[in-house]
Protein backbone atom coordinates (compact mmCIF):
# COMPACT_ATOMS: atom_id res chain seq x y z
CA UNK A 1 0.00 0.00 0.00
CA UNK A 2 1.27 2.95 -0.88
CA UNK A 3 1.28 5.97 1.35
CA UNK A 4 3.84 8.10 0.69
CA UNK A 5 2.25 11.00 -2.03
CA UNK A 6 3.99 14.44 -2.42
CA UNK A 7 1.60 17.28 -1.95
CA UNK A 8 2.38 19.12 -5.59
CA UNK A 9 2.79 22.70 -4.00
CA UNK A 10 5.33 21.59 -0.86
CA UNK A 11 8.51 24.12 -0.49
CA UNK A 12 11.34 21.81 -0.31
CA UNK A 13 12.92 20.58 3.02
CA UNK A 14 16.80 19.25 2.87
CA UNK A 15 18.39 15.68 4.62
CA UNK A 16 19.20 17.09 7.51
CA UNK A 17 20.01 13.25 8.67
CA UNK A 18 21.88 12.13 5.85
CA UNK A 19 21.27 8.36 7.09
CA UNK A 20 22.77 9.46 10.49
CA UNK A 21 19.90 7.78 13.24
CA UNK A 22 22.13 9.18 15.83
CA UNK A 23 22.04 11.69 18.57
CA UNK A 24 24.11 12.87 21.08
CA UNK A 25 21.21 14.23 23.84
CA UNK A 26 17.72 13.50 23.82
CA UNK A 27 15.35 15.57 22.21
CA UNK A 28 17.20 17.07 19.38
CA UNK A 29 16.48 14.70 16.66
CA UNK A 30 13.08 12.98 15.89
CA UNK A 31 11.87 10.69 12.66
CA UNK A 32 8.46 10.55 12.42
CA UNK A 33 5.88 8.16 9.42
CA UNK A 34 2.36 7.04 9.09
CA UNK A 35 2.01 3.26 9.32
CA UNK A 36 -1.33 0.89 8.14
CA UNK A 37 -2.82 -0.86 10.55
CA UNK A 38 -5.26 -3.47 9.42
CA UNK A 39 -8.10 -4.33 10.71
CA UNK A 40 -11.60 -6.19 10.68
CA UNK A 41 -12.84 -6.72 6.87
CA UNK A 42 -10.59 -4.94 4.78
CA UNK A 43 -10.45 -1.60 7.01
CA UNK A 44 -7.65 0.35 8.42
CA UNK A 45 -6.25 2.12 11.11
CA UNK A 46 -3.20 4.42 10.84
CA UNK A 47 -0.70 5.10 13.10
CA UNK A 48 2.05 8.37 13.29
CA UNK A 49 4.77 7.94 15.35
CA UNK A 50 7.24 10.52 16.66
CA UNK A 51 10.42 8.66 17.65
CA UNK A 52 13.83 10.51 19.54
CA UNK A 53 17.00 8.89 18.05
CA UNK A 54 18.83 9.40 20.97
CA UNK A 55 16.99 6.62 22.88
CA UNK A 56 14.80 5.33 20.39
CA UNK A 57 11.94 6.41 22.86
CA UNK A 58 8.13 6.87 21.43
CA UNK A 59 7.31 10.22 22.08
CA UNK A 60 4.51 10.83 20.58
CA UNK A 61 2.02 8.99 18.34
CA UNK A 62 -1.60 9.21 17.13
CA UNK A 63 -3.86 6.48 15.24
CA UNK A 64 -6.84 7.28 13.23
CA UNK A 65 -8.94 5.92 10.79
CA UNK A 66 -7.71 8.40 8.14
CA UNK A 67 -4.24 9.76 6.62
CA UNK A 68 -5.26 13.47 7.12
CA UNK A 69 -2.60 16.04 8.20
CA UNK A 70 -4.39 16.07 11.67
CA UNK A 71 -3.02 12.82 12.27
CA UNK A 72 0.94 14.21 12.14
CA UNK A 73 0.00 17.13 13.73
CA UNK A 74 -1.31 15.23 16.64
CA UNK A 75 1.58 13.35 16.67
CA UNK A 76 4.01 15.99 16.87
CA UNK A 77 1.84 17.91 19.37
CA UNK A 78 1.56 14.51 21.74
CA UNK A 79 5.56 14.65 21.55
CA UNK A 80 5.75 18.53 22.35
CA UNK A 81 3.39 17.32 25.49
CA UNK A 82 5.66 14.82 26.56
CA UNK A 83 8.90 16.61 25.87
CA UNK A 84 7.85 20.05 27.54
CA UNK A 85 8.78 21.64 24.49
CA UNK A 86 10.73 20.75 20.93
CA UNK A 87 11.87 24.19 20.55
CA UNK A 88 15.50 23.68 18.25
CA UNK A 89 14.97 19.79 17.09
CA UNK A 90 15.04 18.80 13.82
CA UNK A 91 12.12 16.57 12.84
CA UNK A 92 12.58 13.78 9.98
CA UNK A 93 10.35 12.22 7.93
CA UNK A 94 9.50 11.22 4.21
CA UNK A 95 7.85 13.00 1.26
CA UNK A 96 3.96 12.09 2.20
CA UNK A 97 1.39 15.00 1.91
CA UNK A 98 0.76 15.05 5.44
CA UNK A 99 4.38 15.80 6.20
CA UNK A 100 4.62 18.04 3.12
CA UNK A 101 1.35 20.09 3.58
CA UNK A 102 1.66 23.52 4.57
CA UNK A 103 -0.34 22.69 8.06
CA UNK A 104 2.71 20.75 8.66
CA UNK A 105 5.51 23.25 8.23
CA UNK A 106 2.85 25.57 10.25
CA UNK A 107 2.75 23.56 13.29
CA UNK A 108 6.86 22.67 13.17
CA UNK A 109 7.49 26.41 13.07
CA UNK A 110 4.84 27.53 15.87
CA UNK A 111 6.81 24.38 17.90
CA UNK A 112 10.38 25.47 16.89
CA UNK A 113 11.06 22.49 15.16
CA UNK A 114 13.27 22.27 11.84
CA UNK A 115 11.62 20.25 9.05
CA UNK A 116 14.36 17.02 7.50
CA UNK A 117 13.42 14.54 4.68
CA UNK A 118 15.32 11.88 3.00
CA UNK A 119 14.70 11.32 -0.61
CA UNK A 120 11.16 10.72 -2.48
CA UNK A 121 10.89 6.37 -2.41
CA UNK A 122 13.85 5.48 -0.45
CA UNK A 123 13.11 3.95 3.03
CA UNK A 124 16.45 3.43 4.15
CA UNK A 125 16.30 7.39 4.60
CA UNK A 126 13.79 6.69 7.12
CA UNK A 127 15.19 3.45 8.62
CA UNK A 128 14.53 4.05 11.76
CA UNK A 129 11.26 4.86 11.67
CA UNK A 130 10.44 2.02 9.07
CA UNK A 131 12.50 -0.49 11.60
CA UNK A 132 9.60 0.73 14.54
CA UNK A 133 7.16 0.16 12.34
CA UNK A 134 8.07 -3.36 11.34
CA UNK A 135 8.67 -4.52 15.04
CA UNK A 136 5.18 -2.88 15.85
CA UNK A 137 3.61 -4.96 13.33
CA UNK A 138 5.72 -8.07 14.03
CA UNK A 139 5.28 -8.20 17.65
CA UNK A 140 1.38 -7.00 18.52
CA UNK A 141 -0.49 -9.06 14.79
CA UNK A 142 2.03 -12.37 15.78
CA UNK A 143 1.66 -13.59 12.02
CA UNK A 144 -2.25 -12.74 11.61
CA UNK A 145 -2.97 -10.85 8.34
CA UNK A 146 -5.20 -7.85 10.53
CA UNK A 147 -5.93 -6.92 13.64
CA UNK A 148 -9.72 -8.28 15.17
CA UNK A 149 -11.51 -5.21 14.92
CA UNK A 150 -10.96 -1.63 15.79
CA UNK A 151 -10.77 -1.95 19.76
CA UNK A 152 -8.63 -5.12 19.51
CA UNK A 153 -5.81 -3.09 17.49
CA UNK A 154 -5.73 0.13 19.93
CA UNK A 155 -5.42 -1.91 22.60
CA UNK A 156 -2.28 -3.91 21.11
CA UNK A 157 -0.66 -0.74 19.94
CA UNK A 158 -1.25 1.08 23.70
CA UNK A 159 0.14 -2.05 25.19
CA UNK A 160 3.01 -2.23 22.65
CA UNK A 161 4.04 1.20 22.99
CA UNK A 162 3.71 1.53 26.43
CA UNK A 163 6.01 -1.92 26.66
CA UNK A 164 8.04 -0.36 24.02
CA UNK A 165 9.12 2.54 25.87
CA UNK A 166 9.23 0.94 29.27
CA UNK A 167 10.56 -2.76 29.11
CA UNK A 168 12.07 -3.04 25.85
CA UNK A 169 15.41 -3.44 25.50
CA UNK A 170 17.79 -1.85 22.59
CA UNK A 171 21.36 -2.52 21.33
CA UNK A 172 21.45 1.43 20.46
CA UNK A 173 20.63 1.99 24.43
CA UNK A 174 23.51 -0.40 26.16
CA UNK A 175 20.44 -2.96 25.91
CA UNK A 176 18.02 -0.61 28.20
CA UNK A 177 15.14 0.65 27.48
CA UNK A 178 14.31 3.68 26.02
CA UNK A 179 13.18 5.71 29.25
CA UNK A 180 15.74 4.05 31.51
CA UNK A 181 18.14 4.77 28.84
CA UNK A 182 17.46 8.52 28.81
CA UNK A 183 17.29 7.88 33.07
CA UNK A 184 20.57 6.88 32.93
CA UNK A 185 21.92 9.84 30.84
CA UNK A 186 20.20 12.37 33.12
CA UNK A 187 21.58 11.07 35.85
CA UNK A 188 25.15 10.79 34.64
CA UNK A 189 25.23 14.10 32.97
CA UNK A 190 23.77 15.64 36.39
CA UNK A 191 26.84 13.25 37.91
CA UNK A 192 29.54 15.32 35.60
Amino acid sequence: MTTTVPEPSATPVPDLFRRDFTASAPNTKYVGDITYLPVGDGDFLYLATVIDCFSRRLVGWSIADHMRTSLVTDALRAAAATRGSLAGAVFHSDHGAQYTSREFADICAQLGVRQSMGAIGTSADNALAESFNAALKRETLRGARRYDGVRACRLAVFRWTTRYNTRRRHSANEQQAPIAYEQQSATLTLAA
